[in-house]
């Protein structure tokens, strides 16, 4: 079961969960917009932390890290719900931020399904672990595939397919899993979206062809995470965006939480 892993994400006595992804545009879309409502409606303290920048790649968060870079714009969360950014942040700054509980990693998503850009994954998590000490669990954040219509150009080696790209990201998800033993599980948001794909929701689920929706799609993904990190069903959030209506709330729950049993398959 994926929750076998979560079980050891402990914090400390009367302290909230600390989280900072490593990440790109589709972090923001996890974590930025709903998380902390999802959360707090659960009764989940959580502080998250996001390293942000545009088409992150594996490869660049590795030779940033190398470099010492200043290279992200660090967003912070509040127990309070309150966002913070810091300009121009190095990786090593925000490590060095909080005692983080769960550090999580991800791959640029138009790579995502492409096995030969995760040669660097291991480096990285060596880095990070060396800076970060022993403390954080580590979590691979498994992305989403496009829309069917998406003018992306990286779409075009799934040959523009949805399911051909979702399939692609399972595969290289899976085989990242195995090759980095200190990724203590997925928070699959790739497959949460695609059972959702399948309902009254609709196939499309982004803004702009790759970038979560800001209604459901935004919603399902702090959902994932919420299960992953908490270890609680979906069913004990409380939170319901205003733009969402209760049934499409209950779709939403669903699909995350076949996501959360089966997060290496669509829901037959």
């Amino acid at each position: 079961m994926l929750f076998a892993v979560v079980s050891m994400f402990s914090t400390r006595a009367d302290e909230p969960l600390r989280v900072l992804a490593i990440g790109n545009s589709f972090s923001v879309d996890a974590l930025e917009q709903e998380m902390h409502n999802v959360a707090a409606s659960a009764g989940c303290d959580i502080i998250i932390g996001n390293l942000y920048i545009p088409g992150c790649s594996v490869d660049r968060h590795y030779e940033n890290i190398v470099a010492d870079a200043p290279a992200y714009s660090y967003r912070k969360i509040d127990l309070s719900g309150r966002a913070d950014t810091i300009a121009d942040c190095a990786l090593s700054k925000a490590l060095a931020d909080e005692p983080w509980d769960v550090i999580t990693f991800q791959q640029a998503s138009h790579f995502s399904g492409i096995d030969s850009t995760y040669v660097n994954l291991p480096r990285l998590i060596a880095k990070v672990r060396e800076q970060a000490g022993s403390h954080p669990k580590f979590l691979w954040h498994m992305t989403w595939a496009y829309s069917p219509d998406s003018d992306h150009s990286g779409f075009k080696s799934y040959g523009n397919d949805q399911m051909t790209m979702y399939r692609a990201i399972v595969a290289s998800m899976r085989k990242a899993l195995a090759d980095n033993p200190e990724l203590a599980g997925v928070i699959p948001v790739g497959t949460a979206i695609q059972n959702a794909r399948a309902t009254e929701l609709g196939s499309d689920l982004t803004r702009d062809g790759y970038h979560l929706s800001l209604d459901a799609g935004r919603f399902i993904a702090s959902c994932t995470w919420f299960g992953v990190l908490f270890d609680k069903p979906v069913s004990g959030i409380n939170y319901r965006p205003g733009h969402l209506t209760p049934m499409q709330c209950e779709a939403i729950r669903c699909a995350v939480q076949d996501a959360l049993s089966n997060p290496y398959d669509v829901k037959k």
